[in-house]
């Protein structure tokens, strides 16, 4: 990635009921592509700035803008609720919209403002095992694996596990197993969950590619289109993960998503920073 050596790279540091994420511009003049490597350095929460995901704005022909999602390993997500939801509120309040249209890897998604709430229509399940993707054809309801997972794709892989308790699911040991189980030819994000009332559910997340997180936008929607097919919860949801709380309305035309957003600070990335970061 070729940078300038002034002034440097702006960004805004957002999150999502404790889901972080570095926000970048890259429509700006002289703002350049974020790579891999550019990623796996903001990411780090010692020597850069730190985000469970970086959402890199980008212009799109066809849609208010595009979205690309990184996580901290470098790697690229294909979606990510959370983000989607920051990112809006803040393209709706400079631009004055309360609808705005933005293209992912996962396809075209909308975003509407409802009152003091940002939505995001995150898109219609993926079920087939195929479409997860899963390594070979099963029900994708109940995948053959301890604990009796469920997997849905939200752009990306989820495989929900559904518990007495939530709070002592064994997070980082099972959480990485199953990510990287062969089962998920692309790895695949891990939600435990267990039903606190009536469609309510409280829930914790691996991400792929970053580990144990606060919240997971497409998780929750992952988990709580798993728990309406096992027959725990109807189509309306809501979520108590470890950051806050978020809601999930499985509707016809999609899986929408709600929750908190905030905006912590801006500030701009050192010139010679960056073009060590790039090497």
């Amino acid at each position: 990635m070729n940078h300038r050596p002034t002034p440097g790279l702006p960004f805004v540091k957002m999150h999502g009921a404790g889901n972080d994420f570095v926000v970048i511009d890259a429509r700006a003049p002289g703002a350049g592509r974020v790579t891999p490597a550019l990623a796996r350095a903001i990411g780090d929460r010692h020597r850069g700035v730190g985000f469970d995901q970086l959402a890199e704005i980008l212009p799109d022909p066809d849609a208010d803008y595009r979205l690309v999602f990184w996580n901290a390993d470098g790697s690229e997500a294909g979606a990510c609720g959370n983000a989607s939801r920051c990112v809006a509120a803040r393209m709706m309040g400079a631009l004055g919209r309360d609808s705005l249209r933005f293209a992912t890897r996962r396809g075209m998604l909308t975003t509407v403002r409802e009152g003091d709430a940002v939505w995001v229509n995150m898109g219609a399940p993926q079920l087939d095992w195929d479409a997860v993707p899963l390594a070979r054809a099963m029900d994708t309801a109940r995948l053959p694996l301890d604990g009796d997972p469920a997997a849905v794709g939200m752009g990306n892989p989820h495989a929900v596990f559904f518990v007495p308790d939530a709070e002592t699911a064994p997070l980082t040991t099972l959480g990485p197993q199953v990510e990287h189980d062969p089962l998920f030819p692309q790895r695949t994000n891990v939600e435990f969950a267990s039903l606190t009332g009536p469609d309510r559910l409280r829930m914790r997340v691996w991400e792929r590619g970053t580990g144990v997180t606060l919240a997971c936008g497409s998780g929750a929607c992952a988990t709580a289109v798993a728990a309406h097919r096992r027959g725990l919860t109807g189509r309306r949801v809501t979520l108590d993960l470890d950051g806050g709380t978020l809601g999930v309305d499985w509707r016809d035309d999609g899986v929408w998503l709600t929750g908190p957003v905030a905006t912590v600070f801006e500030g701009t990335l050192d010139a010679d920073w960056l073009a060590e970061a790039a090497r």
